[in-house]
């Protein structure tokens, strides 16, 4: 039997492997590859997260084939306002339709002759009426629930902004349920997005756990310190670090005094970068995120708003570090408070976790080793490729 052909669609490059998204898109990717599939990768190369081109020809010669498409998605006011007003389609969803890059796909989709096409962001839906020309099965990776990402950030705001990231999420809502009927089989990332899913559409859903492959920390110089990393390009992680900074750490500070903090990201806000707070540092984007996080004990994850699955939480759990987050950060991660990980769900909670971590630093640890422990049986990287490869195998017929 000849190898089967998937064409993976994504609406940038994933690169770098220094947040939850690209990262999560990476894994896909390699573990196709690795269960012998022929990947053929197109992806757009937006203006809001543009990698050079002397970067690209690096990037994944170890698959078929893989393109990038310049595409301006950049936005304005002008833009937005004209959405708003003369438009049902949620604004995310016209800014990533282009001419060029639908031309290209078709010319890959004929070329190729892929048995799948697999979409790793729902606002790539408007792409389908083309893919069908070619009659591959059609499968949606979602990443997370997107309506409910900017419901949660609307509940967080006042005045306009709060109205209009409330309407953002209602369009977004109706056409992300109505894309979901659109696909042969769709790959929510956690059961809890399944299940939402599953209220409204009638399409095959098949949970995809992120897939984690354990990095060789060095963990000799190891501190008892806190730190965040993650995109500040992305709304809830500038919203839990504001939250962290005006609200949580002054009630941290009178529990554990001694505590420090740290925190990255890439496009880190310069208000940040040159804040002076006792014990707070901040690195702004850091070359690398594996020795960012190296030395420290604790990943404090303060979301309040997002969805799907953090994936910085998984590798912390994974380089058995303690993690004290919300529960809305560890939405969709099979993880049990008080066993896994310290729950925190307002500023008060997250002194008491804290000072409970450095009164029993013994049981902290046992906590940390816990966590390893089920991300190496329940988030296997090798695992969850191959029971994917044979859901998609029994799919699209395996002759």
């Amino acid at each position: 039997m000849s190898a089967r052909r998937v064409l993976i669609l994504t609406n940038r490059v994933p690169y770098p492997l220094n947040d939850g998204g690209n990262m999560a898109t990476d894994a896909i990717i390699q573990g196709y590859k690795q269960q012998g599939w022929e990947v053929y990768l197109l992806s757009m190369n937006t203006t809001r997260h543009k990698v050079d081109s002397n970067t690209l020809i690096n990037l994944y010669s170890n698959l078929y084939k893989f393109e990038a498409i310049d595409v301006d998605n950049s936005v304005n006011g002008f833009q937005v306002i004209s959405n708003l007003l003369f438009s049902k389609l949620p604004n995310h969803a016209e800014r990533f339709f282009h001419s060029l890059f639908d031309k290209k796909l078709n010319v890959v989709l004929g070329d190729f002759k892929p048995d799948v096409v697999h979409i790793e962001s729902v606002f790539l839906t408007s792409y389908l009426p083309t893919i069908r020309n070619y009659k591959p099965h059609t499968v949606l990776r979602l990443h997370n629930i997107e309506w409910q990402v900017w419901h949660r950030l609307a509940n967080e705001t006042t005045g306009v902004k709060s109205w209009y990231l409330n309407n953002l999420a209602k369009r977004i809502k109706v056409y992300e349920q109505q894309a979901w009927n659109s696909y042969n089989l769709l790959l929510p990332i956690t059961d809890h997005d399944a299940a939402v899913v599953k209220q409204t559409s009638t399409t095959e859903t098949y949970t995809v756990h992120l897939g984690i492959r354990p990095k060789p920390y060095t963990i000799s110089n190891e501190r008892w310190v806190g730190y965040h990393i993650g995109a500040m390009d992305w709304l809830p992680n500038k919203e839990a670090i504001d939250w962290y900074l005006n609200d949580i750490w002054p009630v941290v500070k009178q529990s554990v005094p001694d505590f420090k903090f740290y925190f990255a990201g890439r496009n880190m806000p310069r208000s940040y970068t040159t804040q002076n707070i006792n014990g707070i540092y901040c690195a702004g984007e850091v070359p690398d995120s594996d020795s960012f996080i190296s030395d420290k004990k604790i990943l404090i994850v303060p979301l309040r708003s997002g969805g799907g699955v953090r994936v910085k939480i998984l590798e912390a759990m994974a380089a058995e570090k303690l993690v004290i987050s919300t529960g809305i950060g560890m939405q969709g991660i099979d993880a049990v408070a008080g066993e896994h990980y310290l729950l925190a769900d307002t500023p008060d909670d997250f002194a008491r976790q804290l000072k409970w971590a450095f009164d029993n630093k013994n049981e902290a640890e046992k906590m940390a080793r816990n966590a390893q422990s089920l991300i190496a049986e329940k988030y296997n990287s090798n695992e969850i490729a191959s029971q994917l490869s044979q859901k998609l195998l029994s799919l699209i017929g395996n002759k």
